[in-house]
């Protein structure tokens, strides 16, 4: 059952994230060192091991992707299609251009590049995840990256599910590999004979990706270092209990680590949640994994106010927000911490990972104090540039050598003092 807390230290309502990667981290520095060392052999070697598949080629062929395709009922490929289409209409908003800045003799400008390799990792384990395919090859297709390769594990008779060969065919990815786990993500940090070195690799996995990530990072960009899925509902005492246990059990159901809380100014609300929670995990298809989640992880905070709640909405930072009350909008700008919001008693978590638009990759563990979700810009790089004529350098030459000379960096004065003296 899940716990109610009437009294507490905000320190202590909720265990996040993982302090000790002791376990794991020796297992995956050995994964990524074999990658790096045999390429799609070591592979290949993983594919057998972890996923039971031997797999002749890497790659996923055409004639794959179009059985895939065919495999598929038409209305479930028009439901893809049309996710799709929200999730790039939402993602083109966020696309930028450079600027400039001219005076007398001056330039400054900022342009902005795409990526040349976008590597996506694609989970395959306890569930298969399409959606998460359209979310992170359409940002990086909107912003122009020159190749998006993609990566998931397969199944032991070493296919990929349809529905995820589908999703991105739609989304826009040009080459799809056969390989999961950290060992993937080593391919796409080092690059092997078959799979291209990627600039950035984004995409949520288990605890080994998570981990790989972390340690590639430097070699390689990465979006961020997921942890397992949560969700946060602020409630006041007119929500209905069925619709807050329903948004609660569908984050519960990922991993038996993902988190659910609810906080609420309403003791009756909490305790009819508290209730129904009960009612709707028995029969439900994942309910072992949710059962865990919601005993082990799971949250219902009391608190005097509404204020209040969103105080502690803001000290957790969880990946996703919803605020049912009858007027989201005016709590809208107290909301600092979050993910992704989701504003009314109409608006469940599941649109959101699904079909409306904003992205789902989201930053977890509190990360939301200081990380975004992904966008079109964790696919391009900015870089400056300035350019000064010879009258220009000549008026701004006394502060350089000034600010130059007090660093004690006599050879950069040096490199101003030069130019004038010679004019």
């Amino acid at each position: 059952m899940i716990k109610i807390l009437k009294n507490y230290e905000l320190s202590d309502i909720l265990p996040r994230g993982i302090d000790d990667y002791g376990e794991y981290e020796q297992k995956v520095k050995a994964i990524l060192a074999d990658v790096k060392a045999r390429g799609d052999e070591a592979l290949k070697d993983y594919g057998k091991k972890f996923d039971g598949a031997c797999l002749s080629s890497l790659e996923v062929s055409g004639e794959e992707f179009a059985l895939a395709e065919a495999a598929l009922p038409e209305d479930y490929k028009a439901t893809v299609r049309a996710s799709a289409e929200n999730i790039a209409a939402f993602h083109r908003m966020q696309a930028k251009e450079g600027f400039e800045i001219k005076k007398e003799g001056v330039l400054l400008g900022q342009k902005v590049t795409p990526l040349a390799v976008a590597g996506v990792y694609v989970p395959g384990g306890t569930a298969s995840y399409p959606s998460t395919v359209l979310m992170d090859v359409i940002p990086a297709k909107i912003a122009g990256v020159g190749q998006i390769i993609m990566v998931t594990p397969v199944k032991a008779d070493g296919r990929v599910r349809p529905e995820i060969l589908y999703a991105a065919k739609t989304a826009g990815a040009d080459r799809v590999f056969k390989t999961g786990g950290a060992q993937a993500i080593a391919a796409l940090a080092y690059g092997t004979q078959t799979v291209p070195r990627a600039d950035v690799i984004v995409g949520p996995g288990n605890i080994y990706v998570a981990l790989a990530k972390k340690l590639v990072y430097g070699t390689v960009n990465v979006d961020m270092i997921a942890g397992p899925s949560e969700i946060l509902v602020l409630a006041d005492g007119k929500s209905d209990p069925a619709f807050v246990a329903a948004d609660l059990l569908s984050q519960a159901e990922h991993d038996r680590l993902a988190s659910a809380v609810l906080v609420t100014d309403s003791e009756k609300l909490a305790l009819k949640v508290q209730a129904e929670l009960e009612r709707q995990l028995c029969g439900m298809e994942r309910e072992e994994i949710a059962r865990a989640s919601i005993e082990e992880n799971g949250r219902i905070i009391l608190c005097e106010n509404m204020k209040r709640a969103v105080d502690i909405a803001n000290a957790i930072a969880p990946e996703h927000l919803e605020v049912c009350v009858d007027d989201p909008l005016a709590l809208l700008p107290e909301i600092r911490n979050a993910g992704s919001i989701f504003l009314g008693r109409y608006t469940p978590e599941a649109l959101g990972d699904y079909y409306a638009g904003p992205n789902h990759t989201l930053p977890t563990g509190g990360s939301a104090r200081f990380a975004s979700p992904l966008s079109v810009e964790n696919f391009v790089k900015r870089s400056s540039y300035i350019c000064y004529g010879k009258e220009a350098l000549s008026s701004a030459a006394d502060d350089v050598i000034k600010f130059a000379e007090s660093e004690g960096l006599y050879g950069h004065a040096n490199s101003v003092k030069i130019r004038i003296n010679k004019a």
